[in-house]
């Protein structure tokens, strides 16, 4: 009876060993081109706030983990032809993608902020604590990019938006003083503020506060109730939020110039 039993353990220590290596590493989408998030090091090596999420995701379920290097646009794509399990790629939650992809509970709050042309705001009082209410009513032209939040917000309070090809020919527009509003995220808010600080100004009272979740294929319920059990962990003391602030603090003070990663954890 003893050696029956001492096989029957056996075998099913061995079915279980086989049954991880079959389900192989965690295959997280991300697009690297976005410091401090998605980004790689000198050696070509993934790096960043995401890869660290992903990799503590992969410990938190008992996985290895393999970053997929995917253009955003791709992301989803990937995600429905089972080419990656799971995106964790800064990706907003939106009624649209929630369509085709089943998304987690929010981690991070991305919000849009304000670049505003200099002489514009010094002529009308606006400060970078000036309130959302107040560029709405400044009487200041908008400037932003087709089918993207720096025309859509201003649209649904029926202003006006000049139309640019691209982010970077939006933001000549307030530079040259052609227009003197543009809306978008904070990292190239802050980088075209830092790039001519004689002409801009960053207003930071935020439009909206974009949530970001992890995101599976469609009917993939397992994985997401995972990846909430992960995400719920994150505030606990000694948890990932405190390990990332830690970690990636200075830099984002760095990039931003006024907030570490509580910008990004708290919705408002």
């Amino acid at each position: 009876m003893k050696k029956i039993l001492t096989l029957v353990v056996l075998f099913t220590s061995i079915f279980v060993l086989a049954s991880c290596e079959a389900e192989g590493p965690l295959r997280v989408a991300m697009d690297l081109r976005y410091p401090p998030f998605e980004t790689v090091d000198d050696m070509n090596n993934p790096e960043g706030i995401s890869v660290d999420i992903a990799l503590a995701f992969g410990e938190f379920i008992g996985r290895e983990v393999e970053i997929v290097n995917t253009s955003f646009g791709s992301i989803i794509p990937a995600l429905q032809a089972g080419e990656v399990d799971i995106a964790i790629a800064s990706m907003s939650i939106t009624a649209a993608r929630a369509e085709v992809v089943d998304f987690s509970n929010p981690y991070f709050y991305f919000k849009i902020i304000t670049l505003v042309n200099k002489d514009f705001a010094a002529e009308n009082n606006i400060t970078e604590d000036s309130t959302v209410e107040e560029l709405r009513n400044s009487g200041g032209t908008f400037t932003g990019i087709a089918s993207q939040v720096s025309t859509t917000i201003p649209a649904s309070y029926d202003i006006a938006v000049t139309e640019a090809a691209d982010l970077a020919t939006a933001v000549v527009n307030v530079e040259q003083g052609t227009a003197d509003i543009l809306l978008m995220s904070a990292n190239p808010v802050v980088q075209a503020y830092n790039a001519n600080k004689d002409d801009l100004m960053v207003v930071w009272s935020p439009w909206v506060s974009s949530p970001i979740g992890m995101a599976v294929n469609k009917g993939n319920t397992e994985l997401l109730e995972l990846a909430n059990d992960f995400i719920a962990t994150f505030n606990e003391e000694g948890g990932l939020y405190d390990v990332l602030s830690t970690k990636y603090d200075a830099q984002i003070l760095t990039t931003l110039g006024r907030f570490g990663l509580e910008f990004y954890i708290n919705e408002n």
